[in-house]
């Protein structure tokens, strides 16, 4: 039977259960007329007689009743699932997967959670924190975060963060023994704290600009690590230089811990966005977790 026709069947266990077209046609919202000719074109279609007519009353046949209880529960069972999920619109419910950096996780993704997941108990966040370039849709993410500039022109970007300025920044007890680097070109004589990228397992270049002149310096020194936490606390221990996100060092530069250098070669740039692939169909959790992200500074 075509799919269109779910609503004639609809109709008949209306009227078998309510033994009346009158009573059946008001639960429906449609006339009394248009629910006997949706049961002579359902009869007809089957070439079976569902339902016995009197002047006073309507009753399923044998074969009518066999269909009730056939149909019935599975109508129930459709109703109550669509009742259920609609219900989610008003209680959201379900995963939402980001892949995201260290430092976006900490500083936005981190925070956005704390305030919005106490009011809905059912809406799971998982972050997976990576600092390649993950393909979101191979990987079965809903969605990734990245800074705006590297944001694929085909995905849907939102923006979730302040514009970004990096820091190279050292110990005191650094710059004692080893002087201050001028210029980037400089960086080549000082021992610098590198992050290996887990794209191709490629050492990060520093990005500088100034004036529109842009410079990537590929350092050198003696710690190399994955992990952004473990550089701030090399360099903290005097083990070299760092490029690291302004406001990851700021609270050690403000105690004089961490002296910082190049300042004028590294200019803001557009900060984090939240990307995914489409508009369509969103889950209402997915929809929420991108308005509580939403930057609105």
């Amino acid at each position: 039977m075509a799919r269109e026709n779910l609503n004639d069947l609809a109709a008949f266990v209306a009227v078998a259960r309510e033994r009346s077209f009158t009573r059946a046609a008001a639960q429906l919202g449609v006339s009394q007329s248009a629910l006997s000719h949706s049961m002579k074109t359902l009869e007809t279609r089957l070439g079976l007689r569902l339902l016995t007519r009197t002047t006073r009353s309507v009753a399923p046949t044998e074969v009518g009743e066999r269909l009730l209880r056939t149909v019935r529960s599975r109508l129930e069972d459709i109703d109550e699932e669509i009742a259920t999920l609609t219900g989610m619109r008003d209680k959201p419910a379900g995963t939402v997967r980001i892949t995201s950096g260290e430092h976006s996780a900490e500083t936005i993704l981190l925070p956005a959670m704390e305030r919005l997941l106490p009011a809905y108990p059912d809406i799971k966040v998982e972050i997976v924190t990576d600092n390649g370039l993950t393909n979101i849709v191979s990987d079965g993410f809903d969605a990734g975060v990245r800074h705006g500039e590297m944001v694929e022109k085909d995905m849907i970007a939102v923006r979730i963060g302040p514009d970004i300025r990096m820091a190279v920044v050292g110990s005191s007890e650094y710059f004692e023994n080893r002087g201050r680097p001028r210029k980037p070109q400089d960086l080549m004589h000082h021992r610098c704290i590198n992050l290996r990228l887990p794209t191709r397992g490629n050492i990060y270049a520093w990005e500088f600009e100034k004036a529109g002149r842009e410079l990537n310096v590929r350092v050198e020194g003696q710690m190399v690590f994955n992990n952004t936490g473990l550089i701030l606390k090399a360099a903290l221990g005097g083990l070299g230089l760092a490029y690291l996100p302004e406001d990851r060092v700021r609270p050690y530069v403000d105690e004089g811990r961490l002296k910082r250098v190049l300042a004028e070669w590294c200019p803001p740039f557009a900060g984090y966005h939240l990307y995914y692939p489409s508009r369509h169909q969103h889950a209402p959790a997915f929809a929420l977790v991108v308005e509580a992200l939403r930057y609105r500074g």
